[in-house]
């Protein structure tokens, strides 16, 4: 008898050893946000600023080996029409600057490039019914941001622009096609297949790069100003023009 009581004994240990293995191969899989603030973000940005999933991409570019000098979060970008284009993440490399757009979903998301609004879809088991939810295009979101920041420049028409729109939480890619070139749509365990692909491309040719990293900062430091922030909120929600439309 105590022979088979320790043989149930050590199998239950292998069961919950194996949940506990299993857990943390899907956590990383879909790479959920961290809880902590990692600490080596404090030379990057501050706490406070930005979401969880930004905080998660920066520490995963700093895994990576790209210097904390090179990483600018959460930047507002001068725009003549509609005040400030709102970056989440931009990277300036050897070989050109990349620009990061963070979403958090679940579920599953269906979009095309050229789609003005890309679909998220759940099943309800308990309902045994289907609901989906539309949304901006992450990747004409993106262009639009990049585009903003290229007229910063005259060196920024000569200088490659990657855009990365990465997707957290836990959502599935189900049919994601006619994606342009330099642009990537990834979950965050691909993150470094994405940046393998990108440093495979020949050396940017700047003028002067300490122009770039003055304007990116720039961008950053308006950030700082709550007034900043405020109009560019109330610009968005005037673009979009929701609160005029009575149903």
């Amino acid at each position: 008898m105590e022979i088979l009581f320790g043989i149930l004994f050590i199998l239950i240990i292998m069961f919950f050893a194996y949940i506990v293995i299993s857990s943390g191969a899907q956590s990383r899989r879909y790479a959920f946000p961290p809880k902590r603030f990692d600490g080596r973000l404090d030379e990057i940005t501050s706490r406070e600023r930005g979401t969880q999933s930004e905080h998660a991409l920066i520490s995963t570019l700093l895994d990576y080996g790209i210097s904390p000098k090179a990483i600018f979060h959460d930047l507002y970008v001068k725009n003549g029409k509609y005040g400030f284009a709102q970056i989440d993440v931009a990277v300036a490399t050897c070989v050109g600057i990349i620009v990061f757009e963070v979403k958090d979903y679940s579920g599953w998301i269906f979009g095309r490039g050229k789609d003005m609004k890309w679909t998220q879809g759940f099943y309800d088991k308990y309902n045994r019914s289907k609901h989906t939810y539309r949304f901006q295009n992450p990747i004409l979101q993106n262009e639009s941001h990049i585009k903003v920041l290229q007229k910063q420049s005259e060196q920024f028409k000569h200088i490659p622009f990657y855009s990365v729109i990465v997707f957290y939480g836990g959502c599935e890619l189900r049919d994601i096609s006619f994606v342009p070139n330099g642009t990537f749509v990834a979950k965050p365990y691909r993150l470094n297949d994405v940046l393998d692909t990108i440093f495979e491309n020949k050396d940017a040719e700047y003028t002067d790069k300490h122009e770039v990293m003055e304007i990116l900062k720039s961008a950053v430091d308006n950030g700082n100003d709550t007034e900043t922030k405020t109009k560019h909120v109330e610009n968005i929600k005037d673009m979009l023009g929701t609160d005029r439309v009575f149903e």
